[in-house]
């Protein structure tokens, strides 16, 4: 593990903030010879403050929609510079980390236009499944049946947000077929540091996936975030894997232990409201992607896709226990 730390104490991201351990490690991997950019999100508005950012290399905040075409500037104007003799030191780690709210919408064209020139830089996208900075609103890729503010559970609707995530990573491998792209968690510490490195080393645009779990908008305990970056994997809702441009092929990691969902989404109180209907949905969602990384998928899976497996979780109105947290 390396000794230096491009991201100090300091900063004022809440107590158990996903989204600022996977800053830490993503810059002790790329070092200090980085530079980085970021969008307006929650990394911003808490690394930004005068007198208290956390950065010992280079960092530049952009608007929320332009990390893409503010980062393709630096490498174009790095390359430029190196290639006129007017910038002696070696090319740099380019980094833009951008939360969902950008990097999964309103600055999804800006980020696909960059990975489509193949700028020789990384985008990472934090994903903390929702807009938190602006007061935990719905973004692509809050999980069917989260709890928002803008997707509040009800008697018209009581599952709260209706629609499945974006698969965005895949969207960018798919869509790009010459870049690095790769999913990963904050509770698999090794493999967002090595992901982080093969996406530095790629040469050309490289892409990654990261869930960062938000304390203040999923309501947990504090210290759960990195145990729940681990159980999101075997529960099977977050699939990990990394694409190879030159092989054209995913590699997917199966998880020792298969868990059912149930153990994942009792973990949090934005999914406290759901009933037996809504989980099984969820498990079905799960076992699909089981089956898209060619896993077997086990029996007493199977039989979670039934609601009424789920019959004995209800409480009253509710099938899962609300677990307000320590800090919500």
């Amino acid at each position: 593990m390396p000794e230096e730390d491009p991201y100090q104490a300091g900063h004022r991201t809440c107590a158990g903030c996903g989204p600022a351990i996977q800053y830490r490690w993503v810059l002790k991997a790329a070092g200090q010879n980085t530079v980085v950019a970021g969008p307006t999100g929650c990394m911003y508005v808490a690394n930004a403050t005068y007198m208290s950012t956390p950065y010992t290399v280079p960092w530049a905040h952009t608007q929320i929609a332009s990390g893409g075409s503010f980062t393709s500037g630096m490498a174009a104007a790095y390359e430029s510079m190196i290639r006129k003799g007017k910038y002696e030191g070696e090319y740099p780690n380019i980094l833009v980390m951008a939360g969902d709210g950008s990097a999964a919408d309103i600055g999804i064209g800006s980020i696909s236009g960059a990975l489509y020139r193949n700028h020789d830089a990384l985008f990472i996208c934090y994903d903390n499944e929702c807009y938190a900075n602006t007061g935990i609103q719905t973004s692509p890729t809050t999980p069917y049946g989260g709890s928002t503010t803008f997707t509040p559970p009800g008697k018209v609707i009581p599952e709260g947000k209706k629609l499945p995530p974006k698969n965005l990573a895949k969207m960018m491998s798919e869509g790009h077929p010459n870049c690095y792209v790769a999913t990963t968690t904050v509770g698999y510490t090794l493999d967002l540091m090595n992901k982080t490195r093969k996406g530095l080393n790629h040469r050309g645009a490289a892409f990654l996936h990261c869930y960062t779990p938000c304390q203040k908008g999923w309501v947990y305990q504090t210290p759960m975030t990195v145990e729940l970056g681990r159980r999101v994997v075997e529960s099977g809702l977050f699939p990990v894997w990394e694409y190879d441009p030159a092989e054209r092929k995913y590699e997917y990691f199966i998880p020792p232990e298969q868990r059912p969902v149930v153990d994942y989404l009792a973990m949090q109180g934005r999914f406290g409201h759901m009933h037996p209907e809504h989980v099984a949905l969820m498990q079905v969602a799960a076992n699909r992607n089981w089956e898209d990384m060619g896993a077997d998928v086990p029996k007493r899976l199977r039989e979670l896709e039934d609601p009424e497996a789920h019959k004995h979780l209800k409480e009253e109105e509710y099938s899962l226990p609300v677990n307000r947290g320590i800090g919500a």
